[in-house]
């Protein structure tokens, strides 16, 4: 699964270079962490396709930080599959209730595994091979970093590139400056927020030749949302 990223949390070494050795077969990025500060500072390097969490951690339990990022914009929507020996119905239940997107009972088989996760990157529009991504006239080729409007190429940046590909696939959402650099740019570029707005200038600009500029929506004292319904 290739330029897909997925960070495992598990305190069992033996464990977690398995799923290492897993995932990497399965053609996977894998960044590893042995409990939650570690991951949070893997999060702070770039924002992972999917969180492997095991359910018991020293410290901060799998399920709690779960709940955790949940509720923090800047991560509530990254897809997270939790790690459990428990197999109660009830368990697994307070497991999705708290965010997770799937759960997997140990001991599990690798097949099992990489066929969880990928049924978890396809709902989240993640997984298999990179499809077209379109809305209102707008074509985006992840594979080959292509943007077409109304059938007619167009010349983006690569930020800019990656900055419309995540508005497009984050519709109807508002973002901060912060947000923004945070997901585009990532945690650890140290920029100041202005340069989201003169990349979105830039945006704006190359859209307006074709009427779509006002997709790009300023709200007020907040930030930015990208709509397929300007008016």
């Amino acid at each position: 699964m290739a330029n897909v990223d997925i960070l495992v949390v598990e305190d069992e070494t033996p464990i977690r270079e398995m799923l290492r050795l897993v995932l990497e077969q399965a053609s996977f990025t894998v960044r590893t962490a042995p409990d939650v500060q570690s991951a949070l500072k893997a999060l702070e390097t770039r924002l992972p396709d999917l969180i492997l969490l095991d359910w018991m951690l020293p410290g901060i339990s799998g399920i709690d930080w779960a709940e955790k990022l949940r509720h923090d914009t800047t991560y509530s929507d990254i897809p997270i599959i939790l790690l459990t020996a428990r197999g109660e119905e009830e368990d697994k239940v307070v497991g999705l209730d708290t965010g997770a997107d799937d759960y997997i009972t140990k001991p599990f088989s690798p097949r099992e595994l990489i066929a969880r996760i990928n049924a978890v990157l396809r709902r989240f529009g993640k997984g298999g091979k990179p499809v077209l991504i379109q809305v209102g006239g707008i074509v985006l080729d992840p594979e080959q970093h292509r943007l077409h409007i109304d059938h007619k190429p167009v010349e983006l940046s690569p930020t800019e590139y990656r900055l419309l590909e995540f508005f497009i696939t984050h519709p109807d959402k508002v973002y901060s400056r912060t947000q923004l650099l945070d997901r585009v740019w990532g945690r650890n570029t140290y920029i100041e927020e202005r340069t989201v707005d003169v990349h979105i200038r830039r945006l704006r600009k190359i859209l307006a030749e074709f009427g779509r500029d006002a997709m790009i929506q300023t709200v007020r004292g907040f930030g930015y949302r990208f709509s397929t319904q300007p008016h």
